[in-house]
């Protein structure tokens, strides 16, 4: 890949320049506008992403649907999930139908249509219309260590699941598509001011994500739990509706670059040939000569054989890091899922304090209702991540880069890694002192908006350092794997290795709901159905304890094959290297 062309310079035909910014000292602030456009759509997205995901597990546990807590915890995970593991089919969508800005317009439209689907199942008449009849039965008294009288076991069908699975399984889509093109769209922005502002875009991109959950979860969530589900998922169409317009808005100054293809089948015949059985391998290897003559092309414009082989093996050597990385991706989604369920059975406190005796009988109805949303405790997690990421672009990153002290991306994941490990460990030592409450009848009954749970006398608040853990870990693993498979990438493939890293982060939230699922069968540690909907029966802390042992185990593997991958790259000639690598 040639260097990035001087602003005045030629340029290939079907490269479309920003229609502004064509004067002297144009070129840096308009790029530095289309990068800021991008990251408040991206800001805008992420709050809508964020009402959706943070209270889904209390959407689908009250009266309105009555979803067992192990059911809403496995559709909130696999809608976590769907949401990285379909980032590949936007990317590929765009490198060869649609291109860049054309995709995320489009997946923006969709977006907006499967949120107001959603937005539809909050009131009476859209469940009659979308689900049938609504049941009506509110959640049964949990269960302490004694025993439960005989109940029918929980529906294995959920009420409305066709119509919840279907707009989540769109909004998965939509979103996906956003992380996979937004992301690299917005790096294509920048790239001809350099390396390090590409690495300055990863930075403020995850900060821009963070402000969008700050609005999300203080505004929405307090709007979904204490007043209803159908104005927050009515903020959330609105945010969604204003980023499109945004988008369009900033067309002008943008960048765009056509679509140029897809590698996949190029990428799929390789491996074929390389790793086929011993059957096959004659008929791919004699397609691969025959891809060698002089008198054939390549099925990609610009791209020779050789280049095909040397991308091809440029991202065999990647893959193995960003695969070791599919646990600790298991840990993090817990933040949206179990760590929500064990909080709602969790003291949580009004947000008003008691009035006073003599007050009205009015004011006091009025403010014991409202109790501080579960979801703002991932705001623990947003916070760390708001504050850290400016320290570390201004103060910490150049402190060390003067001293040559700066780890490596790889070694900044592995520090992720042991984060992610201890936030999950300290999560199961909560769940174990709540369950003793449990055990000794020591429970109190609170009203969660039309939710009544069971919960042990302990603190909500005992939560917050799993979730400043958890955003610790984000901050060390997942900035530097974004910066990692964008800049180890070759430079034809950087947007399906994002796509990759996107999918593999939605491998592990699939994982995580998988074992879940698998946890609830009869004699699991998470079959508790004479519960309905709490989780007192539960064992939960060891199913944190499991993840905390797989997290471990496979953090050792990623230092072991980080440790080999370095030594390969300082061995690497210059002249070796892949032709198309970035070299910034």
């Amino acid at each position: 890949m040639p260097a990035p062309r001087a602003p005045g310079g030629p340029r290939a035909p079907a490269e479309r320049r920003p229609l502004l910014g064509r004067r002297p000292r144009g070129p840096r602030r308009w790029r530095r506008a289309a990068a800021a456009a991008v990251l408040l759509v991206e800001m805008l997205e992420c709050a809508a992403f964020f009402s959706v995901a943070g209270n889904l597990v209390l959407y689908l546990n009250s009266p309105d649907f009555q979803w067992a807590g192990e059911q809403a915890s496995r559709a909130a995970l696999a809608f976590l999930g769907a949401s990285y593991l379909l980032a590949p089919v936007g990317g590929w969508l765009a490198d060869v139908y649609l291109g860049r800005r054309r995709a995320i317009a489009l997946t923006l439209l969709l977006y907006l249509a499967a949120s107001g689907l959603l937005a539809a199942t909050a009131f009476p008449d859209g469940r009659r219309s979308f689900c049938g009849e609504v049941r009506q039965a509110p959640l049964g008294p949990s269960c302490p260590a004694s025993g439960c009288p005989p109940s029918s076991p929980s529906s294995p069908s959920p009420y409305c699941a066709p119509t919840l699975y279907t707009g989540l399984l769109l909004l998965a889509l939509a979103t996906s598509s956003i992380r996979s093109n937004l992301t690299s769209f917005g790096a294509d922005q920048v790239m001809e001011l350099g390396r390090h502002a590409s690495r300055r875009f990863f930075n403020w991109l995850y900060w821009s994500i963070n402000v969008g959950a700050v609005l999300s979860l203080l505004v929405v969530t307090f709007i979904q739990q204490n007043v209803s589900f159908l104005w927050g998922y009515s903020i959330t169409v609105g945010c969604v509706a204003l980023a499109f317009f945004v988008f369009l808005f900033a067309t002008p100054i943008f960048i765009t670059k056509p679509p140029k293809g897809s590698q996949v089948s190029s990428m799929l015949k390789l491996a074929l040939q390389n790793y086929c059985p011993w059957l096959w391998c004659r008929h791919f290897a004699r397609d691969a000569q025959d891809a060698q003559l002089p008198t054939q092309h390549s099925p990609q414009p610009g791209l020779s054989p050789q280049e095909d082989v040397a991308n091809f093996q440029g991202l065999v050597k990647i893959l193995p890091i960003m695969v070791t990385l599919v646990p600790y991706w298991m840990v993090y989604f817990q933040m949206q899922s179990t760590y929500v369920l064990q909080g709602l059975h969790l003291h949580i406190p009004d947000i008003f304090p008691d009035p006073p005796v003599n007050s009205s009988v009015a004011l006091s109805t009025q403010h014991s209702k409202y109790k501080i949303p579960e979801a703002w405790l991932l705001l623990a997690n947003v916070v760390v991540v708001l504050i850290l990421v400016p320290v570390k672009d201004h103060l910490l990153d150049p402190l060390l880069l003067r001293c040559k002290l700066l780890p490596s991306a790889l070694q900044k994941m592995a520090l992720g890694m042991f984060f992610g490990f201890t936030s999950v460990i300290v999560a199961g030592f909560l769940e174990k002192e709540r369950l003793e409450y449990i055990y000794h009848n020591q429970t109190v009954s609170q009203q969660i908006g039309l939710n009544l749970y069971y919960a042990a006398p302990l603190s909500i608040w005992w939560q917050i350092p799993q979730y400043l853990l958890i955003g610790i870990s984000e901050i060390f693993a997942s900035i530097p794997g974004l910066e990692f498979a964008y800049s180890e990438a070759p430079r034809s493939m950087q947007g399906a290795v994002l796509g990759i890293f996107f999918c593999l982060s939605g491998v592990g939230s699939l994982l995580g709901s998988s074992l879940v699922a698998l946890l609830s069968l009869p004699g699991g540690w998470l079959h508790c159905p004479n519960d309905s909907g709490n989780i007192s029966n539960c064992r939960m802390d060891l199913y944190f304890f499991l993840l905390a042992g797989i997290q471990a185990a496979t953090a050792l593997l990623f230092m072991w094959i980080a440790r080999r991958y370095e030594r390969a790259a300082q061995a690497r000639p210059p002249a070796q290297s892949c032709p198309s690598r970035d070299r910034g």
